[in-house]
């Protein structure tokens, strides 16, 4: 069997979207749009990847660097598919290839799609097979205009279509399977005689049938995987069919999702079974959450690993954050990035860390900013303490041992260290090194000026 290629078309700008942005960057679950395409040809066996760019190529360009075995081709006029096409062809290697054709505008479509696709194009031996849906309103669409036998003879698109060809239902996605020989072989002879005075890909449909090599269409079990985004709205609705995808695969896979049309997972997450995640949840970017945790509602987490068991509490925000077993945050905790928080740690309501790591069983329970910071095991953080880590030019570490014990309202101006086992009195603001198992106290001593209140009456 042919090796398989894919053409993802990307140049366009996509004005509808009303934004200085290209179209096929704007996010959809957690990805740039181009590349859910791009991810379901390579579930599809696509072993070539090339993206055909036009507008804003550099940011399309670094957005995908990242993306193994992918190259960029430039198309510098937008002069109609077949023209994007052609820009695209000498990025592929040699014959003996299949090619299929993707737009990078549909998010919806799925490798197991493609994979039927490229499967009925083997099998019928065409030279052309495009995927196709019928759709109640066809508006916008190209058409599938078919003999009396039921074989595709041409596609008319809609500004050139007759009132009997826009009556037809069924519609033509976009994404063609090819072989590489027939397209380097007739994508010169393509013209623009039409409505938009460009370089139609449809066109290779006549040829292929003019030569007696055939077009086949294969209909998409989902008219949804077709769609594509043009503007705001159908961004909206494509992020929510994925959302719903990603949301079923997690219930499938033995996670609990208490109401999954309000809980937003973006498309990578990893959720280990038995975690529980209520309404109002977001959770972003490179996340792995493990087994058993609980996640309470309007929780915010962000390119973040949590162990087993870890309980976020209710409206608490983490962003680059490592989380181990059995920890519990929150409720309207916030942890920044840098923050490391071992086993039995307690972070809790209205806390804040940034590079802070935390060794096990220590507790930061109220009120508190652990910034610049490495605590040890056992540590107790009272109520209102502050580690003052940025002097207005340089940020300053603060470092405290095993089993120190900090009372409320206590400032440590870095930098500064606290042995182990040492105290720290309420009110205290610590400037020099504490020795382990000592008591640091630093106050004003306390005036009582008995009848003063009385006097001022």
């Amino acid at each position: 069997m042919s090796k398989i290629a894919a053409l993802i078309l990307a140049a366009g700008k996509g004005t509808r979207m009303k934004s200085d942005r290209i179209k096929v960057l704007h996010e959809v679950a957690g990805r740039p749009m181009v590349r859910w395409p791009l991810a379901a040809a390579r579930e599809a066996g696509a072993e070539e990847l090339v993206v055909v760019v036009g507008h804003q190529a550099e940011q399309v360009r670094e957005w995908l660097n990242d993306e193994t075995g992918l190259r960029i081709a430039l198309q510098e006029e937008q002069l109609g598919t077949g023209h994007a096409v052609a820009c695209g062809l000498p990025a592929l290697s040699g014959g003996g290839t299949t090619v299929l054709i993707l737009c990078g505008d549909t998010p919806l479509l799925t490798g197991a799609t493609l994979q039927g696709l490229v499967a009925a194009h083997h099998a019928s031996k065409a030279a052309v097979t495009v995927l196709t849906a019928r759709l109640a309103d066809p508006l916008g669409y190209g058409r599938i205009v078919r003999d009396s036998a039921g074989r595709v003879q041409r596609i008319v698109e809609q500004k050139d279509a007759t009132p009997e060809e826009a009556a037809i239902s069924e519609v033509n996605s976009g994404i063609y399977c090819m072989e590489l020989d027939f397209l380097k072989a007739h994508i010169g002879s393509l013209g623009s005689d039409n409505a938009q005075n460009e370089y139609y890909l449809t066109d290779l449909v006549a040829i292929a049938v003019s030569e007696q090599r055939g077009c086949v269409a294969v209909v998409a079990d989902d008219a949804q995987e077709i769609m594509g985004v043009n503007d705001r709205l159908q961004l909206a609705d494509a992020a929510k069919i994925l959302r719903r995808r990603i949301n079923d695969r997690l219930m499938q896979d033995g996670v609990t999702l208490i109401d999954p049309q309000q809980t937003y997972i973006d498309a990578g997450v990893v959720i280990g079974a038995d975690t529980e995640i209520w309404p109002g949840c977001v959770l972003r970017g490179k996340t792995v959450i493990g087994k058993g945790c609980l996640l309470e509602s309007n929780v915010q987490v962000c390119d973040c690993t949590l162990g087993a068991n870890v309980h976020l509490k209710s409206g608490s925000v983490l962003t680059e954050a490592v989380l181990h077993d059995d920890v519990a945050v929150g409720p309207m905790a916030h942890l920044r990035p840098g923050t490391v928080l071992h086993d039995q740690v307690k972070i809790g309501n209205f806390v804040e860390t940034k590079k802070a790591v935390l060794g096990k069983g220590s507790k930061a329970s109220h009120l508190t900013y652990l910034g610049d910071a490495e605590l040890g095991q056992e540590v107790n953080v009272g109520c209102g303490t502050i580690t003052c880590n940025y002097d207005g030019v340089n940020k300053h570490k603060t470092v405290i041992g095993d089993n120190v014990f900090v009372g409320s309202d206590v400032q440590l101006v870095a930098p500064v260290t606290v042995g182990s086992g040492a105290l720290i009195a309420a009110g205290t603001t610590v400037t020099r090194d504490v020795p382990p198992d000592s008591l640091a106290i630093a106050r004003t001593p306390q005036v009582n000026k008995e009848g003063w209140c009385l006097q001022k009456k």
